[in-house]
């Protein structure tokens, strides 16, 4: 009976962390269309709407939602510069039933360059929806 009481319990916990997976791999999916139709406000629904979200890039740490948004408008002020954007993700790993790490690369597809890095997300879960709380792109 232990034993069948724990493969449900295992089978259970896997529909779970395949639920939440799906779900994070959809705010980035999210992210991705509202950038390349040129929505950075839309984009940023991915994040923690928080004065501690923090967001690493170009050798600075930044804290804030409205520091993060106001940092995306200045650098891509249009379309053009903005490109059309693609993640390609290494893994998506959860780490409890509300933290998770995500690996991955970016390129922004524009007219006359395609810029790209990697970055490592930490995404938690408030109030029943996964929002990335740490961004560290390179």
């Amino acid at each position: 009976m232990k034993r069948v009481v724990m493969m449900l319990l295992v089978l259970a916990f896997s529909g779970l962390v395949r639920a939440d997976e799906a779900q994070i791999r959809q705010v980035l999916e999210g992210q991705r269309q509202a950038w390349n139709r040129g929505d950075i406000p839309g984009y940023m629904q991915g994040y923690w709407h928080s004065d501690q979200l923090r967001f690493i890039s170009g050798g600075k740490i930044k804290y804030g939602w409205d520091t993060t948004l106001k940092g995306y408008l200045n650098r891509y002020p249009d379309a053009a510069t903005m490109g059309q954007l693609q993640f390609e993700l290494e893994s998506v790993q959860l780490l409890a039933e509300d933290a998770a790490l995500v690996v991955g690369r970016w390129t922004l597809i524009r007219e006359k360059d395609q810029p790209g890095g990697e970055f490592t997300l930490i995404f938690r879960k408030l109030e029943g929806q996964w929002r990335i709380v740490h961004d560290h792109t390179s």
